[in-house]
């Protein structure tokens, strides 16, 4: 298996990580595609995780925020590949990346679902649930 990264949203990574989001957040969970895909695109740096076989399984991106913080959106695993500790794997090269870059904390926004997931790698949640996309959230961060 193998992370790789890009923030050049014309190529074939990126577009991997849009088959995978799309897969999970627009047909399995109903998020609009027109919310999927969003603003930020080009600011962030997509990450997809690749099977020995190059089938993309896993994708999460960093957003760059305020005061050496970036933010953790969109991690999806494809479902045929869920239970095998894909997501860890993904986050962590993110986590890697982010703290090579400088940065000192990663927020993100969790699905109420994802909660426990992220608790296990150290995340921290504050705040009070907040509904996104018709989904309940709760903010979590991670001091790297």
């Amino acid at each position: 298996m193998k992370v790789v990264q890009t923030k050049d949203t014309m190529n074939e990574i990126y577009l991997d990580a849009l088959r995978i989001r799309n897969q999970v957040f627009v047909a399995e969970q109903g998020v609009p595609s027109t919310r999927e895909i969003d603003k930020d695109e080009a600011y962030a740096v997509h990450f997809v995780l690749y099977s020995d076989t190059h089938e993309p399984m896993a994708t999460v991106r960093l957003l760059p925020i305020e005061d050496n913080q970036m933010k953790l959106q969109r991690m999806a695993v494809k479902k045929e590949f869920r239970g095998q500790g894909l997501g860890k794997i993904v986050i962590a090269a993110a986590e890697t990346f982010a703290k090579e870059q400088g940065f000192k904390k990663i927020k993100l926004g969790a699905q109420k679902n994802a909660i426990g997931f992220y608790h296990e790698l150290a995340y921290q949640s504050y705040g009070e649930p907040f509904m996104d996309a018709g989904i309940e959230h709760l903010s979590m961060e991670k001091e790297l």
